[in-house]
């Protein structure tokens, strides 16, 4: 009788590489516009640029069996001179399964797939916010969360939380 033999390290008893996104949800959302209904006559009133800051945080919390719940938490400031007009706030969430990858892969993974993945649904919450606000249309443009998780891999686990200036 022959005798099989594995064609591959992966027949031989080392599981596949998986990602599996299991859930996308909104975990906590918060609007403000503290100067209302002030706010709304200046912005047509006087010449100053509105200002936007956009604040990016990212976490992942390790659900066991696998699963990973990675957070992605957008904070967008908008003011008009010295007056805060909104404060719009995302944390996007998902549920993903990441097993079988090697330490680099898989933290690349949660720094820059996973935040790729749910950065379309945080920026429809936040557009629709700020229009429900009553503020003009606002699209965030596409953030380039390789480019952030390379840098953030060169500056190490003590670097700055990215902030973006519009």
């Amino acid at each position: 009788m022959a005798e099989v033999t594995p064609a591959n390290d992966q027949a031989a008893g080392q599981a596949m590489p998986q990602l599996v996104l299991q859930k996308i949800y909104v975990k906590d959302v918060s609007f403000e516009a503290p100067n209302a209904p002030q706010i709304f006559q200046e912005i047509g009133e006087n010449d100053l640029q509105p200002q936007v800051q956009l604040n990016l945080g990212q976490r992942a919390t390790d659900l066991g069996n696998d699963l990973y719940e990675v957070v992605l938490s957008l904070t967008l400031t908008c003011t008009i001179g010295e007056r805060t007009a909104y404060l719009a706030e995302v944390h996007q969430a998902g549920v993903f399964g990441i097993a079988g990858f090697n330490e680099q892969d898989h933290a690349g993974i949660i720094g820059s797939y996973c935040p790729n993945l749910l950065f379309p649904y945080a920026r429809q919450v936040i557009s629709s916010l700020v229009l429900e606000g009553g503020f003009p249309p606002f699209l965030l443009q596409p953030i380039n969360f390789d480019a952030l998780f390379a840098e953030q891999q060169r500056r190490g686990p003590s670097g700055e939380a990215p902030t973006l200036n519009s």
